[in-house]
């Protein structure tokens, strides 16, 4: 948080991964506390697996709805290329909270770039704090890899200036006329997320 005490979170990941879905949900937990919230998306090529972000800021006053480099209190990454590619937007004393699960853009997969061998290896001797755990794994052992967001929501949850208790209520509202299974399920992928945050 900086001196106007407005915090910012720089979502980044990989088209499908749900990182817009991710970024609504940090907004409406934090409109419901009455703050000042302002969003942006740049999706390329989403549906394809192309590069997602989303700039999330709120405070008593928010101006701009994007985040410049060196701003970011908070890189919340579902990919860990991507992670290494919006570092440079963290504040000196930011957090990297990264899914260490790979899955290449198109670009790598079609040749025009190659994949760094060790993006999470680079944020660390690049003298950031980055926690790294494999939210991709976790999903599938919970039995839907769609739960990639609600973990990672459940990782970050307690670097956030509001409770904890109030982001999973924002996540479960997702899921409140949906299946019992379905609540339960997120309910465990954000327990999870926390859990694998605090081990990292």
């Amino acid at each position: 948080m900086n001196a106007e005490n407005i915090t910012n979170i720089l979502v980044a990941g990989i088209g499908g991964q749900g990182v817009m879905t991710a970024a609504e949900i940090l907004s409406e937990a934090a409109l419901s506390l009455g703050y000042d919230v302002k969003k942006t998306e740049v999706a390329g090529m989403a549906q394809r697996g192309g590069v997602v972000t989303s700039h999330v800021r709120f405070g008593p006053v928010v101006r701009s709805p994007s985040i410049l480099a060196g701003e970011a209190d908070l890189l919340v990454a579902f990919e860990p290329a991507e992670a290494l590619r919006w570092v440079n937007h963290l504040r000196p004393s930011g957090i990297a909270m990264v899914n260490s699960f790979r899955q290449a853009p198109p670009v790598v997969s079609t040749g025009l770039f190659s994949y760094p061998d060790d993006p999470v290896g680079e944020i660390h001797a690049g003298g950031k704090e980055v926690h790294a755990f494999n939210a991709g794994e976790i999903a599938l052992k919970l039995g839907d890899r769609r739960l990639i967001n609600t973990i990672m929501l459940g990782a970050i949850s307690e670097q956030l200036p509001f409770e904890t208790s109030l982001l999973e209520d924002s996540v479960l509202k997702r899921f409140a006329h949906k299946s019992e299974k379905l609540l339960e399920l997120n309910r465990e992928a954000f327990a999870a997320g926390r859990e694998a945050a605090q081990a990292s």
